[in-house]
């Protein structure tokens, strides 16, 4: 009865470990990938007078007009670029849904650096694609040489994340413009997963899609307000490929939650610089905490941070870091390699500096 597809997508890695430690009682929670900050409250109330004013039903298939032109005139100043046109999608996941049914055909070749969030690799095989990993290991730079050696006749698009998760890593501007260099040279599209663009903790952050006209930018609000329940993203590019995945969202996602895209619509420039500071300080805790036992590198974004399993075996450790009641996730999940793991570092100092002691003393 099950489709032959469904043989091809794995269940997420880190269900996994969740159902290895459903058991634990209070654990040290180092693994969740979300902000341990609260919504703003003014979110919070604006959401709440939406729903108490009737703003319950669908919404045009793009999200409503006022939020994506306001937010499309935000971002086109914040990046210094002009887009075709902008959509709100079901959060980044659904953009990313969207955007691989859009531009991917069987066979079609899709370059994703290695260590890559978790749902890409998944998400290509689901759609008939072939992902080409291109390995950025031990530093995880991702520079145009380690690019150009995956690059083959049948590559199509390369999709980019910065800051990383799971490594925090975050692409410089030099980099970026070199990479836009040579997708031009491979007429290959860009997609730019910039979900943590606000979380860059040493220098200022750069899209690659004020570089490269061809580049669907994806990002959102899970991260900056603290609400991935919420449900809403946005993607920003071409105005063809923008227009074929609303299409497509016709008939899946219909549209993001109408309440929370009018309790957006007025917080777009809601100050997160304490909560990010906050973060930095968390960064440093952990990288400073970690380094004389851990090969670990020092992650410059997102909340994540990847050091290397002790013997290079990432199950063994993890399973050994959930009987000492901590959660952390097996590398494997994120790679095509089992040497390493991640932290999540969105949670409270407490939990973190007995967490760094824990995997020191293991």
């Amino acid at each position: 009865m099950i489709a032959n597809r469904m043989q091809t997508i794995d269940s997420s890695g880190i269900r996994r470990v969740f159902d290895l430690a459903s058991k634990l009682k209070d654990p040290i929670n180092l693994s969740i990938g979300q902000p341990d900050f609260d919504v703003p409250d003014s979110i919070k109330n604006a959401a709440i007078t939406a729903i108490q004013d009737g703003y319950n039903g669908y919404t045009q298939t793009g999200g409503i007009p006022e939020l994506r032109n306001k937010l499309k005139v935000k971002l086109e100043a914040d990046r210094q670029k002009s887009y075709e046109d902008l959509m709100i999608t079901s959060g980044v996941s659904g953009g990313l849904f969207l955007a691989f049914l859009t531009l991917i055909n069987p066979g079609d070749e899709v370059l994703i650096p290695d260590p890559y969030f978790v749902s890409y690799k998944q998400l290509v095989k689901f759609v008939g694609g072939k992902t080409v990993f291109v390995d950025t290991y031990p530093d995880f730079s991702i520079t145009k040489d380690k690019i150009e050696q995956a690059i083959t006749p049948q590559s199509k698009i390369l999709l980019l994340n910065s800051p990383n998760n799971p490594t925090g890593q975050v692409i410089p501007k030099t980099e970026l413009i070199e990479i836009a260099q040579l997708a031009q040279k491979h007429n290959l599209m860009i997609i730019s997963d910039e979900i943590y663009d606000l979380f860059v903790y040493d220098e200022p952050f750069h899209s690659i899609s004020a570089y490269y006209p061809q580049t669907l930018l994806l990002s959102g609000f899970s991260k900056t307000f603290g609400m991935p329940g919420w449900r809403v993203g946005y993607a920003a590019g071409p105005k063809e490929i923008i227009q074929e995945m609303m299409k497509i969202q016709q008939y899946t996602y219909v549209c993001a939650p109408y309440p929370a895209q009018k309790a957006l619509l007025n917080s777009l420039n809601h100050d997160v610089s304490d909560e990010i500071s906050n973060y930095k300080r968390k960064r440093d805790i952990v990288s400073n905490g970690l380094k004389s036992d851990f090969d670990i590198q020092t992650p410059g974004g997102a909340f994540y941070v990847f050091p290397r399993a002790p013997h290079g075996d990432d199950q063994s450790f993890v399973e050994k870091a959930i009987d000492n009641n901590i959660l952390i996730i097996p590398g494997s999940v994120f790679s095509e390699r089992n040497t390493h793991f991640r932290i999540s570092f969105a949670t409270s100092d407490k939990q973190l500096k007995q967490g760094i002691d824990i995997l020191n003393q293991l």
